[in-house]
């Protein structure tokens, strides 16, 4: 992580949960800006099952840790998110493996909106897998080269109920986030700048440092005016999220099941 201050999260001093997770990578500044990185062995991820099940356990330790200031999102390499690897999902035609998708889908979610510090996201590139983490970002930083959209949900033939609506309706509005949803499209980072859903576009490798830049200005402030302004400003989403992922993700999970029945039938 580029910064000017020292980093205090040395690898003897960290806590245990910096290494817990095999695609989570985390680095924490002297000034308690905590960046989290995806990777797949130290390249662009491969979104996978146990990335879905790691991730809200990550984020409830992120969350009790007192020495977290402000959260940086990020992605490793060219891009944020693009691949997944379905399979290590599990069976999600079956109500007892849904189940398990269905609770920590919603955790995940949930625990970020209701993270109680700012979140900086540095969208490093195309984004067409779990955008809704980083576009739930107080202040998000694209790159150029950024494209965002939902590949995984209607390509499988599953309703995209796990958050996504609800985030990209929040910052796209409501016409245009069903438009986009419908079709399965995409939008540019300068048409997501010109739409007020991220607040700077810049060149790829300035990314993470002008996210960097920002998140340690915010984490000069007194930490309870940091995290109480968190709790205010996402308290309409976090209403939102609660509602929409219930619902969505059991539509979702409905839809899942119907991909079962449609292969028996032929």
């Amino acid at each position: 992580m580029t910064s000017s201050s020292s980093t205090s999260a040395t690898a003897d001093t960290a806590p245990a949960y910096f290494t817990a997770y095999e695609n989570l990578a985390m680095e924490r500044s002297a000034s308690g800006v905590l960046t989290l990185r995806f990777h797949t062995d130290g390249g662009p991820i491969t979104f996978t099952g146990q990335t879905h099940s790691d991730l809200p356990r990550a984020l409830e330790a992120i969350a009790e840790d007192r020495d977290n200031q402000v959260l940086i999102l990020t992605g490793t390499g060219d891009r944020f998110m693009t691949d997944i690897d379905g399979p290590s999902l599990g069976d999600i035609t079956k109500p007892l493996n849904w189940d398990r998708t269905y609770a920590e889908g919603r955790r995940v979610l949930q625990r970020l909106v209701d993270l109680e510090m700012p979140i900086v996201s540095a969208v490093n590139g195309p984004a067409s897998v779990h955008s809704e983490y980083v576009l739930l970002g107080d202040v998000v930083v694209a790159a150029e080269s950024t494209v965002f959209s939902d590949y995984p949900h209607l390509t499988f033939g599953i309703v995209p109920g796990d958050g996504i609506q609800v985030v990209w309706e929040e910052i796209l509005g409501f016409n245009r986030a069903r438009h986009l949803i419908m079709t399965q499209g995409s939008f540019t980072a300068q048409q997501a700048l010109d739409w007020g859903a991220v607040a700077e576009v810049v060149p790829q490798e300035r990314v993470l440092e002008r996210a960097v830049e920002i998140a340690e200005q915010l984490a000069r402030r007194p930490q309870l005016l940091n995290r109480y302004l968190a709790v205010m400003l996402r308290q309409r989403v976090s209403r939102r999220m609660a509602e929409g992922t219930a619902l969505g993700m059991a539509l979702e999970g409905l839809t899942a099941a119907d991909m079962a029945y449609r292969q028996a039938i032929g």
